[in-house]
Order: C-alpha cells, then structure tokens, then sequence
C-alpha cells in the first residue's frame, strides 16, 4: 500500500461504523466512508467534539447534521495551500490519500528537468478537481493542462495555486468534457510528457448520458494514450470504484500505451491509503495504476 503519511495539516485520528474520525487543520470533521466495515472500536475522544458530521440519509444523499465550521479554512501539504469548504456528498475539496500520488510523479518531475533543465514537461490532469495534482505537478516545474467539466471546481484550483504562490506557473485551465477534450488534442496533434487521470465512479457525458467508470475505463485509458509523447514520462490512473481494482486498471493501462512506450517502462498498482492514529493501521482509500519510465 502506498501511504500518504507525510500530512502536518490533514490526520485520520480513528475509524468505526462507517465513519472516518479526521482533523483538517484546527477541525475535526466525521464523515462516512464505505471502507470502514468495522464497529464499536471508536479509541479516539474527539468523536463527540467533532466542528463537523456528515450523516448519509435512508433515502439517498446526506447533510452535514452538525456545522459549526466555517465558510472555508486553508490547509497545506509541504509548500501547497488548499482551501476547504463543507461541500455537498460529504466532500471538503480535497482528498488527502492523494499526497502520494503528488509525491510520485513529483519526483518524476523534477527528475527530468535536472536532467533536461531547457526541456519542457508538459502534463495533462484529466478529471482535475480542486487542482491537488496540479498544483504539486506545478511546483514539480511541469507545464500543465487542468481539465474538468464543472466551472466551480476549476475556479476552485485556480484559487488553490494562487495560494500555493503558483498563481503565474504555466497552467491552463479548460472548462470541458474530459474524453471531447483528449479527441480535439489528438487531431490536433498535441503531446504529454504526463497524464494524471482520477475520474469519478460515475458521471454524465456531454449529452446528459450516465456512465459507470468500469463500463468505459478501457476507452478512456486507450483515448488517453493517443496523446502521450514518444519519451512519455508517466501515466497515473487513480480509482474509488470498488469494481475495478488496482491490478485490472494495471492491465488496461498496460494493453493500451504504445507498444514502444510499454517496452521501456515499468507499471506498478496498488492501493493508497492513510495511517489511522489510534491504531496504528491503514485505511485503505482506493487504488492506483502507474506507468513510469526513467526520466
């Protein structure tokens, strides 16, 4: 399991019935998590003084049934600063398992520019969210694409790297369907160095379709792969869906990168997860695919 474990500002303090115990910054939030399975083991004190608690409903979605937080409150990881809301879905803005992942292709990163420093490294962050990879791709020294189809969230990340003191760093922001995105870049003959792609369990395509991300996994991933560069660096793929494990998305990621890229370089999976405070252990947090080659 790759831990993100390297957090001052964000601490999974404890886990029981369904629910994660954390500290974001000064606040203590308690929101649900399907991976916690286990019951009557709540070690911690602070569950009945937590600023925050979203309960899911019985007839589908939830509230945060105690909000003594504020509007918003900023955390940091390292020299990034994030901004936090209360969100709906029990969502605050960002996902902590995800510093891992930061830490990786960082490294990566700037692994290359010491090694090409008049080279550019130039990154795709589909499903782009609030910014988190953007912003560590960002301070890495790459160039990057932020791609998502919600105006509020890439709002959301343009603040999160201003705050990161990233605010001039070269990074595009587009409002857009993902997939409809990745095909103009392809007839356009566009390429990345990296590709980062977290896409949601489920979402809506540009004609109001549902999709479910282990029915059309493949077709991203082989989409994706069009636009990778002949001296790829690497291709992150990250999963909270239950149906489709780290070892499958290992596979498809594998079958569909170019064959000249998949013999030089090496894919590894995995689950990432976050140490818990109270017992020492790790929550599991979902799964990810990485191809990577020597910068």
């Amino acid at each position: 399991m790759w831990l993100s474990d390297k957090w001052q500002d964000y601490e999974l303090l404890d886990t029981s019935d369904g629910e994660r115990l954390e500290r974001w910054g000064d606040f203590i939030l308690v929101r649900p998590d399907p991976q916690v399975l286990w019951h009557g083991r709540r070690q911690h004190p602070l569950w009945n003084k937590a600023h925050g608690v979203y309960r899911r409903s019985r007839e589908g979605g939830g509230s945060w049934v105690v909000n003594r937080m504020p509007e918003s409150w900023c955390v940091s990881y390292g020299k990034l600063t994030f901004k936090l809301r209360p969100m709906g879905f029990k969502h605050t803005g960002l996902f902590p398992e995800q510093a891992t992942n930061w830490d990786w292709f960082s490294s990566l990163i700037r692994a290359r520019k010491e090694k090409y420093p008049d080279r550019e490294v130039k990154v795709l962050n589909l499903f782009a969210y609030t910014g988190g990879a953007t912003a560590a791709a960002a301070a890495a020294g790459a160039a990057v694409v932020h791609v998502d189809a919600a105006k509020g969230m890439v709002q959301a990340a343009k603040e999160n790297l201003a705050l990161s003191g990233l605010g001039d760093a070269p990074v595009r922001y587009i409002v857009d369907d993902c997939r409809k995105f990745v095909e103009r870049e392809i007839r356009r003959g566009n390429r990345y160095d990296g590709i980062i792609m977290d896409p949601p369990s489920y979402g809506r395509g540009p004609n109001g379709e549902v999709w479910k991300l282990e029915e059309c996994a493949d077709d991203l991933i082989a989409i994706a792969a069009q636009v990778l560069s002949d001296d790829a660096l690497f291709f992150l793929i990250n999963s909270y869906t239950t149906g489709l494990s780290p070892a499958s998305m290992g596979y498809l990621l594998m079958s569909r990168l170019p064959r000249g890229l998949a013999s030089t370089g090496h894919v590894e999976t995995g689950e990432i997860g976050l140490p818990v405070t109270a017992t020492g252990l790790a929550l599991p947090a979902g799964g990810s695919a990485r191809f990577w080659r020597e910068p």
